[in-house]
């Protein structure tokens, strides 16, 4: 029993991932609090989409279920589960069971060499991000899988679109991230890497994030990717493998009850991890704004109170609701709850004041923040675009964003290694 404590205590001291320190404990409970944090996240944005885009709309989203429907999506999944799960009399019985299944483990895999931090990773590889895209292109096995073994007409159509899109848009993608890849080359070393921790960590290195690496070019591959990341996830305006208009639901249309859940659950997955690789290649993954400019102990602590404020900003957002709640009896119970809520976030906000909580919080504060704002952007395109023809989906994908990934990946190898080329030139 000593020896497990000291094993477990061992890692404490440590500053390296549970992966790397080859400690077996730590890296479970990693993956279980990634898996834990990862469905909570899913839940919010579930709420907060419905939320948004009603505002957006003009008007209320879910109000129903819970104060302000904070409850909603704990009810739609109880009803997803308790749900008769149908599945038709001609479909392949084991493909489509394990398609669903396929797309949430590759959504839900991607997340073993995401750095929240530079050591709150499940591990690092040395090829990280390679692990990352060929991981995450996976998912369109489970998505053709499911609209072939549903031996129907509709799903059939969608999941053949839906891999059309990924080829198209991979392509595009992969330039824009040997891109960012070739900027972590190119500094006095001469070293580039491919782990997810060594590219953030060359971004604090050369003290600029790589969206404002020779500008504009770093900005244009951001573009590139942000756009293909977009078509990767079957999001609105490139949601034409789900587009209801003409294909009633797309690749998933057969499905019901719990295993549609997982084809949501692994989408809002997708789109946390796209956003992930985003956040880690091009805005400085955990670091927090300006580390180089401002710094000291001062601009440290200012920055370490970030998460605190953040947690006490939303307690008084609801606070200030359960005031201008009616009056009335039977909105009681709905006023206390959304009291208890505003509470508990105060609570957790006066718990990330402590200076030991601060310091090993605040990196995955800001990880988790930029990839908040990628959130919220997929609501406003939803709420925004109408959706392409397919057509006009594949002429972005291979006449629009494949050139560009190629110039730019050309223009910043050029640029990069210009002073090389020019002291050849002029100094054979």
């Amino acid at each position: 029993m000593h020896a497990f404590i000291q094993y477990i205590q061992s890692y404490l001291d440590s500053n390296q991932t549970p992966g790397a320190a080859g400690n077996v404990f730590w890296a479970f409970i990693y993956i279980l609090l990634v898996f834990v944090g990862l469905s909570v996240a899913v839940i919010a944005m579930n709420w907060l989409e419905r939320k948004i885009l009603a505002h957006m709309q003009v008007r209320l989203g879910p109000m129903r279920v819970g104060p302000h429907g904070l409850l909603q999506p704990i009810a739609d999944a109880l009803k997803l589960l308790i749900k008769e799960d149908i599945m038709p009399a001609e479909a392949d019985g084991f493909v489509f069971w394990v398609a669903p299944f396929i797309v949430v483990l590759a959504a839900f895999t991607v997340f073993v060499v995401v750095p929240f931090g530079p050591t709150h990773a499940i591990t690092d590889m040395n090829i990280g991000i390679l692990f990352m895209l060929g991981v995450s292109s996976l998912s369109v096995l489970g998505i053709v899988m499911a609209g072939w073994a549903s031996n129907s007409h509709y799903p059939l159509i969608g999941a053949l679109r839906s891999s059309a899109q990924m080829v198209s848009y991979e392509v595009a993608m992969g330039l824009a991230v040997v891109s960012a890849i070739l900027m972590t080359s190119l500094n006095e070393q001469g070293t580039g890497t491919l782990s997810m921790i060594g590219i953030v960590q060359a971004q604090q290195t050369q003290g600029m994030w790589f969206i404002f690496k020779f500008f504009p070019l770093g900005l244009i591959a951001f573009f590139i990717f942000a756009v293909a990341m977009i078509a990767e996830t079957n999001r609105a305006p490139f949601d034409l493998p789900e587009a209801e208009s003409e294909l009633t639901a797309g690749f998933h249309t057969e499905y019901s009850g719990f295993r549609w859940s997982l084809f949501f659950l692994a989408e809002y997955s997708a789109m946390i991890a796209v956003s992930s690789i985003a956040v880690t290649l091009w805005l400085g993954g955990w670091l927090r704004p300006f580390p180089n400019f401002l710094t000291g102990p001062t601009w440290d602590l200012v920055f370490s109170l970030f998460p605190g404020f953040t947690f006490l900003f939303l307690a008084g957002m609801c606070f200030y609701s359960t005031a201008r709640m009616p009056k009335h009896p039977l909105f009681r119970i709905q006023t206390m709850g959304l009291a208890g809520f505003g509470a508990a976030l105060a609570l957790i906000g006066l718990v990330l004041f402590h200076p030991q909580v601060r310091l090993r919080i605040e990196d995955i504060y800001w990880f988790c923040a930029k990839v908040a704002a990628f959130m919220y952007l997929y609501i406003w395109y939803r709420g925004t675009f109408p959706r392409y023809r397919f057509d006009q989906l594949m002429k972005v994908g291979w006449k629009i964003l494949l050139p560009m990934g190629l110039g730019v990946l050309i223009l910043t190898a050029t640029v990069g290694l210009w002073p090389l080329i020019k002291q050849t030139i002029w100094h054979p």
